[in-house]
């Protein structure tokens, strides 16, 4: 009996490595993938400034899988009726059949370009290691020109920041502007969250256009709907998502349980699921690594089923998958912003949740190294290389893919961490409590903080001493119209 995975993101690593430990020896259980490596998505965007971070986000799949049959190729067909899969080899021409019993599709989603005359053409999108280095290859050629990018959901806003940051950095000069075809940045999320991130997007001087629905694209400009162009000598595309070719380029409807044919599962964002109450599921990394526990859970009772002697015409009892928003966090240049419960938090408790969502998930899948690492990157706290980690990594050698977290979202692991701001809920905070005014003024990598502006006295240039002056801090959490100086 074969079981197979197609593909090996964070659902179909978080798959397979469940599937290693609970399939029987005798079932052969197949990983395709066209990379030798697992990439970590939600981190890709900080390549565009440390290109050297490309070794911390790539784990290969020979060191975290151990029995799998490993084929790198390109899935380009999957015929779940017929239990076929077609691989296109990767290092070779011509097309291989690949039969199995069960499956699990877990191919994540392409750019959607919509067929805007000119935008796939002129734009690059961030899906892969080579469109991080393609990014900052145009900016670094680009002194005083301007980096626009389509699309503000959250990571438009993530490659916004890092261009912003690369610019200062460099000396770059770049203008960064973001258009958002709604009327407000981060449009899927609770509007506390969106407008503490175009806060942080503005304070780095990245221009943030709502309502500009995009029309078209040239070597030179972007045009929108209204007729307004915005010139470009960087242009990124992060303006929707579509199924895999494989799929016909559709995301394929599934319900709870995630099934398509007899015994394939779809699962990630190559699937339009509508969970066990009804409701639609939206396609992020927070409910890929989800479903894709209900998908190996279901995979083994198709296994379980079949290795059944006195067989029956009844289906398995499928699991189903229930989708639970469990909070948020997203990276703005050397910021942060996270929602946990109902608190909105930036600086660097925000920055430090992101650190530990992301070691978590390498710890997860057995990338232990790269975990630690990931940490320190993440936080960039001055002296980090100084710190000793391993009290963290001990901890994350038990922390298995049973508890894997979420790269986009807060585990139970991340809301220990972050016990205290989840306590307002049970005093009673249901709506969002806004503490980003709070939080911001200890961060010293938010432009014109106290935090900030002390930092540069201390240690930047001498003129950051002229910026130093009377700090108005406001306490909206609070809901008082009062502030102090």
């Amino acid at each position: 009996m074969r079981v197979a995975v197609l593909g090996a993101g964070y659902a179909g690593l978080t798959v397979a490595r469940r599937l290693e430990r609970r399939l029987p020896d005798d079932v052969e259980l197949v990983v395709v993938d066209e990379s030798e490596d697992h990439l970590v998505q939600h981190e890709l965007h900080r390549v565009v400034r440390f290109p050297d971070l490309a070794e911390t986000i790539t784990v290969p799949l020979s060191e975290v899988l151990s029995r799998a049959d490993l084929r790198q190729a390109r899935v380009t067909d999957v015929d779940a009726e017929a239990g076929v899969a077609t691989l296109s080899p990767v290092d070779g021409a011509g097309t291989e059949e690949l039969d199995y019993d069960a499956a699990a599709v877990c191919l994540g989603a392409e750019t959607a370009f919509y067929d805007l005359p000119g935008v796939e053409e002129h734009a690059t999108p961030l899906k892969r290691l080579p469109h991080a280095e393609a990014i900052r290859a145009d900016a670094m050629a680009a002194p005083g020109g301007d980096a626009v990018v389509g699309g503000a959901g959250l990571s438009g806003v993530q490659v916004a920041g890092e261009l912003a940051e690369l610019s200062a950095a460099e000396d770059l000069d770049l203008g960064v502007t973001v258009l958002e075809m709604a009327d407000r940045i981060a449009p899927g999320f609770d509007g506390t969250f969106a407008g503490a991130i175009r806060e942080e997007l503005e304070a780095r001087e990245v221009a943030v256009e709502t309502g500009a629905t995009v029309e078209s694209a040239d070597d030179e400009a972007v045009t929108l709907g209204d007729g307004r162009t915005f010139p470009h000598d960087v242009f990124v595309w992060a303006g929707g998502i579509r199924g895999p070719a494989a799929l016909d380029g559709e995301r394929q409807r599934t319900g709870g349980d995630l099934r398509v044919g007899e015994a394939t599962f779809v699962v990630g964002d190559a699937a339009a699921v509508v969970d066990e109450a009804g409701a639609e599921v939206p396609a992020s990394a927070q409910t890929a690594v989800r479903e894709a526990r209900t998908a190996a859970s279901n995979l083994l009772r198709v296994v379980n089923a079949a290795r059944v002697t006195d067989e029956t015409d009844e289906d398995p009892r499928f699991d189903a998958y229930r989708y639970e928003e469990a909070g948020w966090v997203v990276s703005v240049g050397n910021g942060a912003v996270a929602e946990v419960g109902p608190a909105v938090v930036s600086g660097d408790l925000a920055k430090a949740v992101k650190a530990v969502i992301g070691a978590g998930h390498l710890g997860s899948v057995g990338a232990i190294e790269e975990a630690t690492d990931l940490v320190r990157e993440e936080l960039g706290w001055p002296g980090a290389e100084a710190f000793d980690f391993s009290p963290l990594a001990a901890h994350l050698e038990g922390y298995v893919a049973t508890d894997a977290t979420d790269p986009s979202s807060l585990g139970e692991f991340e809301r220990r961490f972050v016990g205290p701001l989840l306590g307002l809920s049970e005093l009673g905070a249901t709506e969002p409590v806004d503490l980003t005014d709070l939080t911001r003024a200890t961060d010293r990598d938010h432009p014109g903080s106290p935090a900030n502006l002390l930092f540069r006295t201390l240690f930047g240039p001498a003129e950051a001493a002229a910026d130093f002056e009377t700090v108005t801090i406001s306490t909206k959490a609070d809901d008082a119209d009062e502030t102090e100086e």
